[in-house]
């Protein structure tokens, strides 16, 4: 809980100087930990005032007698409903006991705040000002090749005509401006303050939102034209922007088709939603989303697939913000938690992509994490690379030494990180 109150008074003082006023402070907590969380709740802070007041959180009994500041509801709300784990990251406390209580009406909130902006997830909704500009990330969004391309898409649109093209990342430090990535085709990068959700072409699906470093295992897949891909599987397809982003490729191809598994109940209707919105009616048959494991489908059943992506579960300390979420379990120490989360996340990234790998037509898997660690990334490969079975295929598999070289600061605070790496079949 320490993290929290240390965290509250810098929401209550605003954005102005953040970051340097919690790096300059003396913190028990780690800053960079602070920072993360404070800047992610300001970023949603409309939203989160919003759900506080019209569910009545501020009203429960049990918050008035332990006379908690809005300040730390605040931090509360943004980790209960907007991180990406959506959980309270704090063991039994009577603060959080009483906050819980609250829980559905909060969660009713926030739907229908979902519902009026039209979006599925709180990454989509439209921000507010507030934060100070150096301080909040990018918004990428990518032009959906399957329904346009993205000079006709510029004509057709005034939200896109009217922006000013600007040449890097550093100097979208304010709504009007557009910036064409120079790693990812028909990638590109606003201001998140752009009201791009209530457009034409978000609304029918020309342009998707993704993150940049999510592009990554798509371009990987197909960059080199020498080595095209008509027939690919998605291993681990939700929500579905890699799925759409491996479906705009083979989109050039008769016959082209992405097989998109996902082993959830709940997410593959995200994905199956996601997929119809980016292909429409008339190629509705580019993507075949199923709700399946891939680990249980037979490499057998699909001789021809030549291309996988592997996108699976992953610790994701390499997404903004992420940081804050592993940082505030009292019970545990930081080190008993890397090892025991991240040994069982590694294992199944192993066992995923060993399966990935046995699929009999195949020339390149890809598989990507948004981690940090080597233990699930450098790690899992070598393991793989050094597995007595995929040895004995007569050494058919290879780490394929790629190079992006990302200029300065694009690797930086403005995106989330993701480690790929391709294994390609010897020539």
């Amino acid at each position: 809980m320490k993290l929290y109150f240390e965290a509250e008074k810098f929401v209550k003082e605003g954005d102005r100087g953040l970051k340097n006023r919690i790096f300059n402070a003396k913190l028990t907590n780690s800053p960079k930990h602070v920072y993360a969380l404070v800047i992610c709740t300001l970023k949603y802070k409309e939203y989160i005032n919003e759900i506080i007041r019209k569910s009545k959180l501020k009203d429960v009994p049990q918050i008035k007698k332990l006379k908690v500041k809005d300040s730390l509801l605040m931090l509360l709300v943004h980790d209960f409903l907007f991180s990406a784990k959506g959980r309270i990251q704090l063991g039994k406390h009577p603060i959080k006991d009483a906050f819980l209580l609250n829980k559905t009406r909060m969660q009713a909130e926030l739907t229908k705040l979902k519902l009026k902006h039209k979006v599925k997830s709180v990454d989509q909704l439209p921000l507010k000002d507030g934060l100070d500009d150096d301080e909040t990330p990018i918004r990428w969004i990518r032009v959906n090749t399957i329904k346009t391309e993205a000079e006709s898409l510029f004509k057709k649109h005034a939200f896109f005509s009217n922006l000013e093209k600007v040449d890097s990342i550093e100097e979208i430090t304010k709504p009007g401006v557009i910036y064409q990535d120079s790693h990812i085709k028909n990638l590109y990068g606003i201001h998140p303050r752009e009201k791009l959700t209530s457009t034409d072409a978000y609304l029918h699906g020309e342009v998707i939102i993704q993150d940049r470093a999510s592009c990554f295992p798509a371009e990987i897949l197909n960059y080199d034209e020498n080595d095209i891909h008509s027939e690919v599987i998605d291993a681990c397809a939700a929500p579905g922007n890699k799925t759409t982003h491996a479906a705009s490729y083979v989109n050039n191809h008769e016959n082209g088709v992405v097989y998109a598994f996902e082993r959830d109940n709940q997410r593959v209707k995200v994905l199956k939603t996601m997929c119809e919105r980016a292909t429409g009616k008339s190629k509705k048959s580019l993507i075949h989303p199923t709700h399946s494991d891939f680990t249980k489908i037979s490499p057998k059943d699909f001789p021809t697939i030549t291309g996988l992506i592997v996108d699976p579960s992953c610790s994701g300390s390499g997404i903004f913000g992420r940081a804050i979420e592993d940082a505030n379990a009292e019970e545990q120490t930081k080190e008993e938690i890397d090892t025991e989360r991240l040994n069982k996340l590694a294992g199944f990234q192993f066992k995923i992509m060993k399966h990935a790998l046995s699929f009999p037509s195949a020339r390149k898997v890809v598989y990507s994490t948004c981690s940090i660690h080597p233990h699930e990334n450098e790690r899992v490969v070598v393991d793989l690379l050094s597995d007595p079975d995929i040895k004995s295929r007569a050494g058919r598999w290879q780490r394929e030494r790629l190079s992006f070289h990302l200029g300065k600061g694009e690797a930086g605070s403005k995106s989330s990180r993701r480690s790929a790496t391709a294994i390609k079949a010897n020539a």
